[in-house]
């Protein structure tokens, strides 16, 4: 059954629909590949890599084709400008795949596409960037990184040089799937033992309590260790969230922005079986990939709603002894996940983002008991959004800074300032992430 589907047309499909349509890359890739389930794990596992690295890679692939192309990367035909780069990415970083079947293969994309009048011209463009992929120099290190200028620069200012090129090479790093073991379903140690009894690969985090790295297995939905909820998938990062609510044995905890569920997951295994936590967010859709999460998980103290965060729930003034607000933001601590962030952000977005952000805080945070905690998160790495928005919070609301540096792990307490914590990939172990915690007075 496998071999009528070529893989590289499906790639091809793929990288036209985020790059022509603006479908988001996590969400179609993910499609795709429960649509093949039954391709060999080499088929999906190259799909993904290629889909994945073109668009990683996609700055410094475009430029060494405005290298070597008479026609420029934005003025050729759509199809030909996706075939073109997805088979650089492989020339230059898919050591398996010989350069001459890269060409092959591109050829007959073209043709079968209907343009046999530009085979010529592909195959002439591939041979010559084979030919001097040993010579390539990148005019600058947005380019090496393939990273927009503007964040770079952003990130130099914010952290100096380095730090900020660290951080765009760690967006080009594999990453493993981390998840979190729901101690409250089962212990850690026994989930690890179940783990490595289907030969699955599980490495403990060393700096994160309660996380895991896992490889070496098929279909995440296939592992009966996940299907029965011991497991959650979540980054590092996110973890820290709700630990820094300090969350207590039957409080009421409110995840405002929840979809898809990881932290109101991780607050219903710290109140083990006690309290509850109401996941609310904008949509069906978005409640619905909750639920999915609560009836795997069987969480008997955990229920969602559809609620726009901008909108006040005068029922909700004043009961929550904790709110959970990790709020739309520009992303830009997930790119390694979500490579096509960096063709869609900009910097007028990432104001008008943070202004969105206070918009739901000045909301949410009326839900909050006295005394009772607000930890204000995102997935993103901009002043902004971050350390003016922590700021903002602790001059125009009735909050005052939590301390946090006791409830890190060790070797994230260096990082901490007093009240929060900016997380840097490829400095620290996981994505990019700010967490903040104030006290309602």
């Amino acid at each position: 059954m496998g071999r009528q589907v070529n893989e590289r047309e499906i790639v091809l499909a793929v990288l036209m629909e985020i790059t022509e349509n603006g479908a988001y890359s996590h969400k179609i890739l993910g499609e795709v590949l429960s649509k093949y389930q039954y391709l060999e794990k080499k088929e999906r596992a190259f799909i993904t890599r290629v889909t994945e690295g073109t668009l990683e890679h996609l700055i410094e692939i475009d430029y060494i084709l405005d290298q070597f192309s008479k026609v420029k990367v934005k003025k050729m035909k759509p199809v030909i400008r996706e075939i073109l780069r997805m088979s650089v990415y492989q020339i230059l970083y898919m050591e398996r795949v010989p350069d001459s079947a890269v060409c092959n293969e591109a050829v007959k994309l073209a043709k079968k596409r209907k343009f046999q009048g530009l085979s010529g011209f592909v195959n002439g463009v591939l041979r010559t960037v084979s030919r001097e992929k040993e010579n390539l120099s990148w005019k600058d290190a947005s380019i090496r990184y393939s990273i927009p200028q503007w964040m770079l620069s952003m990130w130099e200012e914010m952290f100096g040089k380095e730090t900020a090129e660290t951080i765009a090479a760690s967006f080009l790093e594999e990453r493993p799937l981390t998840v979190r073991f729901n101690e409250s379903i089962a212990p850690a140690a026994e989930t690890v033992e179940e783990l490595r009894a289907q030969n699955i690969t599980v490495d403990l985090s060393d700096v994160f309590p309660g996380i895991a790295s896992i490889r070496g297995f098929d279909y995440l939905d296939r592992v009966t260790t996940f299907a029965e909820g011991k497991i959650t998938v979540q980054d590092p990062s996110s973890s820290l969230a709700a630990r820094m609510a300090s969350i207590k044995p039957g409080d009421f905890v409110l995840d405002v922005c929840s979809a898809p569920g990881g932290k109101a997951m991780h607050a219903a295994d710290l109140l083990r079986g006690t309290g509850m936590v109401e996941a609310r967010d904008v949509s069906e859709r978005k409640t619905d990939l909750i639920e999915e999460n609560i009836m795997r998980c069987g969480f008997p103290n955990i229920r969602t709603m559809v609620w726009d965060a901008t909108f006040l729930d005068p029922s909700m003034i004043g009961q929550a002894d904790v709110v959970l607000a990790d709020l739309p933001c520009s992303g830009l601590g997930i790119i390694g996940k979500k490579p096509d962030i960096k063709e869609r952000m900009t910097k007028d977005e990432i104001v008008k983002l943070a202004g969105l952000q206070r918009e739901i805080l000045s909301v949410v945070s009326q839900y909050v008991k006295t005394g009772g905690t607000l930890v204000y998160s995102t997935c993103t790495i901009t002043k902004e959004e971050n350390a003016e928005n922590a700021d903002w919070i602790e001059k125009n609301l009735p909050f005052e800074k939590k301390e946090i540096r006791d409830l890190l792990p060790e070797a994230l307490k260096a990082s901490c300032e007093e009240n929060r914590i900016q997380l840097l990939p490829g400095v620290h172990p996981c994505d990019g992430f700010f967490i903040s915690a104030f006290r309602r007075k």
